[in-house]
């Protein structure tokens, strides 16, 4: 005869569902970026630091009138200092994979974060996956490559591309890490995203006004979008992000955001008419079965 569970077990588990649904959520905001990118008549770098600096005093005023908890001041710095170094160089590095190689190579590339962080949970923190995890991860991963696989180009200056792109992976997970040891060591989701948006957006700041883009928008609907790329994108996506972390394991989390291309290209076909293929339909199916089954199987 099972054990009935206790009050403190349903808790969690409802508390991790709930966080299980937040980050599907955010990875689904987060997936208006390229949307929203591609309607601002502003530069690519200078639209990711107008997303930083537009989303900062909103984040500081949820961090002023919010209830402090006394476990904020053991937070170790580095780690809110570290998820917003990590975030620009994700930001920048990413934008610059793009002049040297295909948007599809890069995305691709750049999605390879959930290989990083479980190899980092797994030889920096000893942490166990299951083979079921392990599964769903790579057929979560497999799945990228038959969405973005017909687009997917070589030859060319496209290897210095492909390596930013995989750098690009490589700080994102970067970033996803240091989310996790502040969300894990008391940081508040208001502080945390206040403090890494900010050092985001002065870090991105002097790259966007060397970079030969317009860095100003040039019109109201201009400033509208980006004022839409922080809301969206930076406020609830990566806030819901950034909730989720502490309450799930950072390479679940990881894998499950690879929801975020899926989502992009659904968005891209239901607003700007982009032709979606079968094999997209069916690479997209199978990144959602791999998040599934990491569900499943994480630890």
């Amino acid at each position: 005869m099972s054990t009935p569970s206790t009050p403190a077990a349903a808790d969690s588990s409802r508390e991790q569902t709930l966080a299980f649904v937040g980050l599907l959520a955010g990875g689904c905001s987060i997936a208006f970026a390229p949307i929203l990118v591609r309607l601002a008549d502003t530069g690519p770098v200078a639209s990711a630091f107008w997303r930083c600096a537009l989303a900062t005093p909103l984040l500081w005023a949820w961090v002023f009138f919010r209830t402090r908890d006394a476990r904020e001041a053991r937070v170790p710095p580095l780690a809110l200092a570290g998820a917003g170094l990590f975030f620009a160089a994700d930001l920048g590095v990413w934008h610059f994979s793009i002049l040297f190689t295909s948007v599809a190579n890069s995305t691709l590339l750049a999605n390879l974060a959930p290989i990083f962080v479980t190899l980092a949970g797994w030889l920096l923190w000893k942490q166990k996956v299951t083979r079921t995890f392990l599964v769903g991860m790579t057929l979560a991963i497999a799945g990228m490559f038959v969405l973005v696989g017909p687009n997917f180009a070589v030859g060319g200056t496209r290897l210095l591309g492909d390596a930013l792109g995989a750098l690009t992976g490589a700080f994102y997970a970067g970033y996803m890490l240091s989310i996790k040891a502040a969300r894990d060591a008391g940081a508040s989701t208001a502080r945390l995203m206040a403090w890494s948006t900010t050092i985001t957006a002065l870090v991105l700041l002097p790259i966007a006004l060397i970079a030969p883009q317009p860095f100003w928008p040039a019109s109201s609907s201009g400033w509208l979008v980006l004022v839409g790329l922080a809301v969206v994108t930076q406020i609830l996506g990566q806030g819901l992000i950034a909730y989720a972390f502490a309450h799930l394991p950072a390479s679940l989390s990881s894998v499950s955001l690879l929801i975020q291309p899926v989502m992009a290209a659904i968005f891209a076909w239901l607003l700007f008419a982009e032709a979606i293929g079968p094999l997209q339909f069916i690479g997209g199916a199978i990144v959602l079965a791999g998040i599934y089954l990491s569900k499943r199987g994480s630890v």
